[in-house]
């Protein structure tokens, strides 16, 4: 009865109480995105690389070399010799390598020059092996493998013909027109940056480059592209190793940080990843704590909104109170609205968050490879929910104590 009267009640001011649940559930909706996106971002950048034990790479800092190497962020700043990575392949305790040579692109995408290996050894989430949609993995110099945003969004299919071009920007001015490649395979969704490059054999880079080479003479541009390209040459932007055993992983990274013919850094990819949630760490702090606070404002809405109706709803109070209604039940139905109107933003606040989140994935996943999962509200999710709920049901305390005491107070005779 105390509900259905409070129910009525919010229907009587329908427009103030719209409003003040749109509020409420626009806080939701900012509070609950925040932490999906922080969650689904850091689920996706753990399953970027999977059963990789250690990265190589050039002297330099561990995050660096990670964002570079894998995430494609930023440019190497060196390379490797062909002949240090015939080296750390033939490490005692190495069972696989993968050399990875970036520097060059496609039309805005990376291209990542590589070998078979790349798709019999590279994993990805959880240790689920990079397949193809369409295609096979290129055999020879003359064949690429593209990854599905890259297909998708360019519109290619297998047996069509790229272009690379120097460099990694999206605008490029020295092609390698002469040596077009045929699209041999498209890979499956990953969700990850390996979605978002073109995949070459190190025979091609370094046969398109000898080939800028000699036309380095006649043409300046080209050779002032070459001089500054990060990626010149058939060189090594990293090795991804693969270990016997685990238990053999420090043991390698010393011998790899030791090595006397060149300067190298070796970094345990899940350990390096814990110093990038460091450095992030406090943005994602300071957009939680922005998200708590507009939580903070849209309940302080309700409470004004409640409080500024009292003094009109005293006559209201004394029908009531002449029909029957002890002030308890005054007490109860005002406490009634506030939770009703907590619970109606919530779930019109969970509402938006999932047809948010079914018109933004792909959108998500093709422009910034974040494949946020449109799944049940997680545990901790439901106890942010149910400390909105509580802090909601909370303030309603202060307008119902009021208007008790109003009740109270005021009996059958209201003073005007």
């Amino acid at each position: 009865m105390i509900l259905s009267l409070a129910w009525k009640s919010l229907r009587n001011r329908r427009f103030t109480a719209a409003l003040t649940v749109l509020s409420i559930a626009l806080a939701v909706l900012l509070l609950l995105a925040v932490e999906r996106l922080r969650t689904e971002s850091r689920a996706s950048f753990a399953a970027t690389v999977s059963g990789t034990d250690l990265i190589v790479g050039a002297r330099s800092s561990p995050v660096h070399l990670l964002l570079s190497s894998v995430f494609r962020i930023g440019n190497a700043t060196n390379n490797l010799r062909p002949e240090t990575w015939h080296a750390l392949a033939q490490l005692p305790a190495v069972a696989w390598s993968i050399p990875i040579a970036l520097g060059d692109s496609h039309r805005g995408f990376r291209v990542v020059g590589t070998t078979g290996a790349y798709f019999e050894h590279f994993r990805f989430g959880d240790a689920r092996r990079v397949g193809f949609s369409s295609g096979r993995p290129f055999a020879d110099e003359h064949e690429a493998v593209l990854g599905a945003d890259v297909a998708q969004r360019l519109h290619y299919r297998v047996g069509d013909s790229i272009v690379l071009a120097h460099g990694a920007g999206d605008v490029s001015f020295a092609l390698h027109e002469n040596r077009p490649l045929r699209i041999a395979g498209i890979l499956e969704r990953t969700g990850t940056p390996v979605d978002r490059a073109v995949y070459v054999t190190l025979e091609a880079l370094g046969a398109i480059h000898a080939q800028a080479n000699a036309q380095a003479e006649a043409d300046p541009l080209a050779a002032a592209l070459k001089a500054h390209a990060p990626g010149g040459g058939a060189a090594i932007t990293a090795v991804f190793l693969g270990l016997k055993s685990r238990g053999a992983a420090l043991a390698v990274q010393r011998t790899v940080n030791e090595y006397a013919a060149e300067p190298l850094t070796a970094i345990l990819p899940g350990a390096t990843l814990q110093e990038v949630w460091e450095i992030t760490g406090v943005v994602e702090r300071t957009l939680f704590a922005v998200s708590v606070m507009v939580v903070v404002v849209g309940l302080a809405g309700m409470l004004v909104a409640l409080l500024t109706s009292l003094a009109e709803r005293r006559r209201e109070m004394a029908v009531l109170r002449s029909v029957g209604a002890r002030p308890a039940h005054v007490f109860g139905m005002i406490l009634g609205e506030a939770a009703l109107l907590t619970g109606l933003g919530i779930a019109l606040g969970v509402a938006g968050l999932y047809a948010g989140l079914l018109s933004s994935q792909g959108w998500l996943a093709s422009h910034y490879g974040l494949f946020v999962a449109v799944a049940w509200p997680s545990a901790h999710e439901l106890a942010l929910l149910l400390l909105v709920a509580i802090a909601g049901a909370l303030i309603g305390l202060v307008p119902a104590w009021r208007i008790y005491r109003h009740s109270l107070a005021d009996g059958m005779t209201i003073r005007l």
